[in-house]
């Protein structure tokens, strides 16, 4: 017994050790059943005490599979019940429609050339306003700055007046013209875009200018300005081609000098313009084939005010409402504009910014259309700020000026001045006050719920029930809707 025990003891030596996990380690594995599973304390992936997120990278792959699919669904179904409803040859505008636009196209430009002419005149009185200055008095004296301002005020007030009737009576004529003489509702949007651009480049222009004018007056304060403005001072800014860069910069705000880049990409201007000639093509036969229908088939509901009929109508129009504007904001802020960019040298490009993840609706309205939120926070909201005014009615007149154009985009084309385009962008006001809390929120969750809200405001309630109610309201006036109530 004494000999098994030490036998034993010697065994569990380290070098009797080491000898026998060696031989284990040749031999076949049997114990596989004792294997310790549970060593250690673990959460499950999805709860709130994880150690890390999951990832849900198949979730989203699941959600393209199934909403491919069931557009899939609703494209074989659209053939089945409609058929092939694309015409080339089918068409509602009139001659008279691409005669009217084609003018207004060719005259809408010259009241930039007119804003030119009035800049020019303001331009060299200024200098000779300065000229006299510094002949009468010290520059630097107290007197001087006086007599610059009042110089300043007193030719201002007719500069204003002018600039005014020139931008006014450019936006008027093409507004008149459109509502009472261009019956196809594109053409008249095209035209009516076209008019506000010019009409917000003119109002840049002469606001830009008249700063400027200012500062060129007061030389005291022309160290406030940009040091980019150093390259091209006033008045050496007021040139036929200065304003022609200007008309076809893909910008509304007017500087005397933008960043450019050094050369044209031709390769990358083709590129662009083909996808916009793609997407253009999408547009008109998604439009064509499956939103149509779908309005087609709202009238009765709309007519009746059925309700459940109409909610069902707007989910339905939502899918391809959405798939519609995603297209065009491509073929917009991301093609045709950077092909411009490209073509004009244009440097600053940021033409939006990831607006899809927006927390709230405001985030929305600041990063998804670059250009006009640069010309409204500049021309409308810093000024007024500036005055005193509080950053609620700042934003406030932002969205009444913002509905006022938006209204003159869809319902002077429509011929339908309802005011829904209008109303629409005042409801956005207690959308922004309502998801500005979510936006501002430390944790993940608030701004996800931001994010959803914002999804839902745009998808289901914005969009389809703007074009649900003015495509009711063209049909009534103008459409088969309108002939079926005159013969009953």
């Amino acid at each position: 017994m004494a000999n098994e025990i030490t036998a034993v003891d010697q065994s569990t030596t380290p070098a009797a050790s080491s000898e026998h996990k060696a031989l284990q380690s040749k031999l076949p594995s049997k114990y596989r059943h004792i294997a310790a599973v549970h060593a250690r304390q673990r959460t499950s992936c999805l709860s709130h005490d994880s150690e890390k997120s999951p990832s849900f990278l198949g979730f989203r792959n699941l959600m393209v599979i199934v909403l491919v699919v069931m557009n899939l669904r609703l494209v074989v179904e659209n053939f089945m019940k409609y058929g092939v409803l694309i015409c080339i040859r089918c068409h509602d505008y009139r001659r008279n429609d691409i005669l009217l636009s084609t003018l207004l196209y060719a005259l809408v430009p010259c009241h930039l050339f007119v804003a030119y002419i009035i800049e020019l005149g303001a331009a060299h009185h200024a200098k000779g306003a300065l000229g006299r200055i510094k002949r009468s008095t010290d520059a630097r004296s107290p007197d001087s700055s006086i007599q610059a301002s009042r110089t300043f005020q007193a030719t201002w007030y007719i500069i204003a007046w002018a600039h005014g009737i020139n931008a006014t009576s450019c936006l008027l004529v093409t507004t008149y013209t459109v509502y009472y003489h261009i019956h196809h509702p594109f053409i008249g949007t095209i035209c009516q875009i076209h008019a506000i651009i010019v009409w917000l480049k003119n109002c840049s222009y002469a606001f830009t200018n008249r700063d400027l004018r200012h500062a060129y007056l007061n030389p005291a304060s022309a160290s406030t300005l940009p040091e980019i403005y150093s390259k091209c001072r006033y008045p050496r800014n007021v040139t036929i081609s200065n304003l022609a860069y200007f008309w076809w910069a893909p910008t509304l705000v007017y500087q005397p000098v933008y960043p450019r880049s050094s050369s044209i990409r031709w390769l990358f201007v083709v590129k662009r313009l083909a996808e916009c000639f793609g997407l253009s093509v999408f547009i008109w036969l998604a439009t064509v084939q499956y939103a149509a229908p779908v309005l087609r088939n709202s009238l009765d509901k709309m007519a009746v005010w059925d309700i459940a009929s109409i909610v069902e109508r707007l989910m339905k129009l939502s899918t391809i409402s959405i798939i519609l504007w995603l297209a065009g904001f491509f073929a917009i802020f991301q093609s045709v504009l950077n092909a411009l960019a490209e073509t004009m040298r244009f440097g600053d490009r940021e033409f939006y910014t990831e607006w899809w993840n927006s927390p709230s609706v405001g985030h929305y309205w600041r990063t998804w259309n670059k250009p006009v939120y640069h010309f409204m926070r500049r021309h409308i909201y810093s000024p007024l700020v500036g005055r005193g005014f509080s950053h609620v009615f700042a934003s406030a007149m932002v969205f009444v000026f913002s509905g006022f154009l938006h209204e003159l985009l869809v319902g002077v084309p429509t011929h339908n001045i309802i005011g829904v385009a209008f109303v629409g962008m005042l409801v956005q006001l207690p959308m922004i006050a309502i998801t500005a809390p979510l936006e501002r929120s430390q944790g993940m969750n608030g701004r996800v719920m931001g994010n959803c809200l914002f999804w839902v405001s745009f998808c289901l309630v914005g969009q389809p029930l703007a074009a649900l109610i003015y495509y009711f309201a063209w049909q009534v006036k103008y459409g088969s809707y309108s002939r079926e109530v005159k013969v009953s």
